[in-house]
């Protein structure tokens, strides 16, 4: 998992992507980072955010500030929501 809180919402995966060294995970699987202690993972996509000074900005507000990312976060899923979906196609998975 990426927290220890998987199935809590907070802003708590922004706090460990700056706090956590990351290291590349040694195994066959796919291509991910892990955290010295071997029990939480961040992806390649997951490490751009702190490696990009402009997605970095917003990693740092986040982090600091858990209203501002409920805030935030709200507005934006509220705008998808209201967009909609439209053209989409069957899978193998659905």
């Amino acid at each position: 998992p990426w927290t220890p809180l998987p199935t809590t919402f907070n802003n708590l995966y922004f706090s460990l992507l700056n706090q956590i060294k990351w290291a590349k995970r040694d195994w066959s699987g796919p291509f991910q980072y892990e955290d010295d202690g071997k029990k939480l993972m961040m992806l390649p996509t997951d490490l751009v955010l702190i490696q990009d000074a402009e997605f970095k900005k917003y990693v740092d507000l986040y982090a600091g500030d858990q209203n501002k990312f409920f805030s935030d976060f709200s507005k934006a899923f509220n705008k998808l929501e209201e967009l909609g979906t439209t053209g989409l196609v069957a899978t193998q998975w659905s």
